[in-house]
């Protein structure tokens, strides 16, 4: 009957604290030790008005009080008669004590006294000054505390923390260390009451009977339904059979004080997650949230529309909520399919919300049938005087649970004859995972395809061309992941950011002249890409807003690792440009294996070319490097031959893919304007980029060749493939300083003309690229 582990939310809460106090306690004493220390004996130097013999005075007594506490409420434990829990009493201390004992040598006690010859210094001033029994006296007070009186708790609490003004005035020893095990104490004690359990775990079964008597409901027998768990403690009462006529069972529902922590956390997360209109108010009682629901039984009894009726709300001990009722009336709707027509529970429905009352969870097993008449049941969710958002949520649940019943052609039929084509249009855009609960989808076989049907039905009955998605959320996934990216590339990028200074320093000597030429030659990247894209697309988009969505692929790309975002932008560009996905996903592959065709023989080519007149030894790894990468490639390739999982993925998956790219280039051989444009296209986005990084140095005074930056740009092109942060953040600047300055380019130089080629082909086109996205999406073009 008890909760399980994972469901004490008010144990794991307690246990989430402690750990969080003793991290900071830990933390704070390493990195700022001595601080604390010199703080410590500064402020005992100036409260420390008491004089030696009074000081010891305070000391002594605070010291038996504190020596005896332990013993104290040993003897609360047993004069209470809770037996069971000494065996957690003594656990709690012993752990506690031994934490604080272990050092490199072994268990040995801690010396953290001052050398003061005026103190105290007796047996039991060691006691008072020993952060063990200070860890001790909080790890039993923690697990002790809840089985005893609430008034006992809180003065040995007070008593316990008293220590810290009390060694500040009179003690030697540092209360940084009485701070260490007194965080300790409570994380070792919240740790065992996680395991133990509290008395709240004890159900209070004779409060509850004796509340649904003073209602006149007196229970004669009660059986477990369903334990504690996710949900309340489910019972069946029985009344004694000389009560009258009235009904005989009731349905007990026991809210213990872990659902109140939980669904406090639950409904405070939907408060933080979802818009105010889509959210109701919060309920941090259980006993609130459980008289809402006992009204909202009585509100929609007067419709005459509720399948059950309350019998008793009341506070039981311990911070137990009750909550009985009588069972519900009439068969689930699921067995009254044949007798009871769709549009029925969409009049129902409809009563519902003409009095403004949204019911909130239209779930098969909360909707009975009486005497032809649907009802609802449940009410958990329910709210009166209800938002536009909320009755739509209604009308978006209703055809779920009705398209799976009825059908989606019969639900759709009956919801637009009940509620008019605007408002299940309108509530139709809630159709999605998003702005479905997970109890409503779980409800049916299979919600995904139920959805759709009813969007396509509705789409169908109304003539709309489309649904519009509803946004019920403040923030959604995409954008999490885009802040958690944002926040990678400024830390990525934080080492480059000490350079700016000396950047704008520079600038203002720089010829720009040649910064103008570099962004306009950096636009042959667009060009280039939108060509090579255009005609492994045959042809069948726009080349126009093609080259514009390459702008908007920069922010993709750099936004997202290894350029992901980039190539399911030019997918989806395709898709909706006309081309199927299959068809999208071969193109975009295509000019991807083409262009790293093409970057490998400008990089053979260039090489050739710059090793006649420049030293490309340092970008030549040693033979102990070649060795190893090939060893390594080697033992890669043996363990793919030998692990049979390994080895049916080459074959099953990697092969067919190769084989359709190899089967695509073959064909693509077959048409040369086609290849000449793809590869010409390809090689414009290399030498582009190269351009820019020439005109960038030239623009501070750099003199180097063309074909030497040529190299370095591709090096730092591989770089940025392979770097698995955003746009190959701070991979590729450190990639291009250290290759300028192999080949003698000046760090005066070469940092400033990085930087500058980085905005110019980078940040620019980052910037640009969030509102041309935007645009592409109004637009319907991605």
């Amino acid at each position: 009957m008890l909760q399980p582990l994972i469901r004490r939310t008010n144990d794991i809460l307690r246990l989430a604290l402690s750990g969080i106090f003793l991290l900071i306690v830990v933390t704070s004493s390493l990195i700022t030790r001595y601080e604390w220390e010199t703080l410590e004996r500064s402020i005992s130097e100036i409260i420390g008005v008491l004089t030696p013999t009074q000081s010891n005075t305070v000391y002594l007594i605070y010291g038996v009080a504190i020596f005896a506490l332990p013993f104290v409420i040993l003897i609360g434990l047993i004069a209470s008669r809770q037996w069971k829990l000494l065996g957690a009493y003594a656990a709690a201390g012993l752990i506690a004590l031994l934490l604080l004992s272990i050092t490199g040598n072994g268990i040995a006690a801690p010396r953290w006294h001052f050398d003061l010859s005026d103190r105290l210094d007796t047996v039991l001033s060691q006691f008072l000054d020993d952060p063990r029994w200070i860890a001790m006296l909080a790890a039993v007070l923690t697990v002790s505390g809840p089985w005893l009186p609430a008034r006992w708790r809180h003065w040995w609490w007070a008593l316990l923390l008293a220590f810290v003004p009390i060694h500040l005035v009179v003690s030697a020893v540092v209360p940084a260390r009485s701070l260490l095990g007194l965080a300790v104490g409570w994380f070792v004690g919240a740790l065992v009451v996680l395991v133990v359990g509290t008395p709240a775990l004890e159900v209070p079964l004779d409060g509850a009977v004796r509340a649904m008597a003073r209602r006149g409901f007196t229970v004669s027998a009660l059986a477990v339904l369903r334990p504690a768990g996710r949900g309340p403690m489910l019972l069946s009462a029985r009344r004694d059979p000389g009560d009258g006529d009235e009904a005989r069972a009731a349905v007990v529902e026991l809210y213990g004080p872990h659902q109140r922590g939980g669904g406090f956390l639950r409904q405070f997360w939907r408060k933080v997650r979802l818009r105010d209109s889509e959210t109701a108010p919060i309920q941090p009682s259980m006993r609130r949230a459980v008289e809402h629901r006992a009204l909202m039984a009585i509100a929609v009894g007067d419709l005459a529309l509720s399948n059950t009726t309350p019998i008793a709300v009341a506070a039981l001990e311990r911070g137990w909520t009750l909550y009985a009722h009588h069972p519900a009336a009439g068969l689930d709707l699921p067995r009254c399919t044949d007798t009871t027509p769709v549009a029925r529970v969409w009049d129902s429905l409809a009563m519902l919300h003409s009095q403004q009352i949204s019911h909130g969870d239209l779930r098969a097993k909360e909707i009975t049938v009486v005497e032809g008449t649907p009802m609802f049941g449940g009410f958990a969710h329910a709210e009166y005087g209800a938002s536009e958002a909320h009755l739509h949520t209604d009308i978006a649940q209703l055809l779920i649970t009705t398209s799976d019943l009825y059908g989606a052609e019969d639900a759709v039929a009956a919801a637009i004859t009940v509620f008019g084509n605007e408002a299940v249009l309108a509530a139709s855009r809630r159709l999605t995972k998003v702005a479905m609960p997970k109890r409503v989808r779980d409800a049916v076989s299979d919600a995904g395809s139920v959805m759709a049907a009813a969007r396509d039905e509705v789409k169908s009955q109304t003539g709309a061309d489309q649904i519009t998605t509803a946004t019920i959320t403040r923030f959604t996934r995409n954008q999490i992941i885009q802040m958690v990216l944002l926040v990678a590339l400024v830390y990525v990028a934080y080492p480059f950011i000490s350079s700016v200074p000396v950047f704008f320093s520079e600038l203002r000597n720089a010829n720009w002249w040649w910064a103008l030429a570099g962004l306009a030659v950096s636009a042959l990247k667009y060009v280039g890409a939108a060509a090579a894209l255009w005609a492994c697309a045959d042809g069948l988009v726009k080349f126009r807003t093609l080259t514009i969505m390459q702008v908007a692929n920069t922010f993709a790309a750099t936004t997202t690792p290894a350029g992901v975002g980039g190539l399911a932008l030019s997918t989806r560009f395709l898709q909706k440009g006309g081309l199927g996905a299959l068809r999208a996903t071969t193109a975009v592959a295509l000019q991807q294996s083409v262009q790293v065709l093409t970057h490998i023989t400008l990089l053979v080519f260039f090489s050739a070319a710059a090793g006649a007149s420049a030293d490309l030894s340092q970008f030549v790894p040693s033979t102990t490097v070649i060795y190893l990468i090939a060893g390594a490639a080697l033992g890669a390739v043996g363990v793919f031959l030998i692990v049979p999982k390994l080895r049916r993925w080459l074959g099953s998956s990697l092969r067919p893919r190769l084989k359709e790219v190899i089967d695509d280039l073959v064909v693509l051989a077959r048409e040369p304007k086609r290849l000449a444009v793809i590869i010409l296209g390809c090689a414009t986005t290399t030498l582009g980029s190269a351009l820019a990084l020439w005109a960038s140095i030239e623009a501070f005074g750099g003199d180097v060749n063309f074909v030497t930056v040529t190299i370095v740009t591709m090096v730092g092109g591989t770089l940025a493939s392979a770097a698995p942060t955003p746009g190959g953040v701070g991979a590729v600047e450190a990639a291009l300083i250290g290759g300028l300055a192999a080949f003698g380019v000046s760090a005066a130089v070469a940092v400033p003309a990085v930087l500058l080629y980085r905005i110019l082909t980078c940040w620019l086109p980052v910037f640009l690229g969030w509102p041309i996205m935007r645009w592409l999406t109004r637009k319907q073009m991605i």
